[in-house]
């Protein structure tokens, strides 16, 4: 996709611009795109569950600390992917943009 939307602007706004996508959980390295499956339906609020997961954070203990943050990660997806929910398939790096 052009013109900021799609998976890898996504990606880059919440990895470079918000600081979520992943990191060292219980001595493994985390990433947000270990918990995407091949196919099927995604809902922004399941990536955002995905970024935290990855992140090694469980914001239902503190959900007040973490609501502003969950809702800008939301709006990041929806504004990105183009809908609240959209097909794993979607969720993947576009390798290779020039060719077509």
């Amino acid at each position: 996709m052009e013109n900021g939307l799609g998976f890898d602007a996504l990606m880059h706004e919440v990895s470079v611009d918000l600081g979520w996508s992943g990191g060292m959980v219980d001595g493994q390295s985390s990433h947000v795109t270990d918990y995407i499956p091949e196919s099927g339906p995604v809902t922004a609020d399941q990536f955002v569950d995905w970024l935290f997961l990855a992140d090694g954070i469980d914001p239902s203990e503190d959900p007040s600390k973490w609501q502003k943050q969950t809702d800008r990660l939301r709006d990041a997806f929806v504004r990105h992917m183009g809908s609240q929910v959209v097909d794993a398939s979607l969720l993947k790096w576009d390798l290779y943009p020039d060719e077509e």
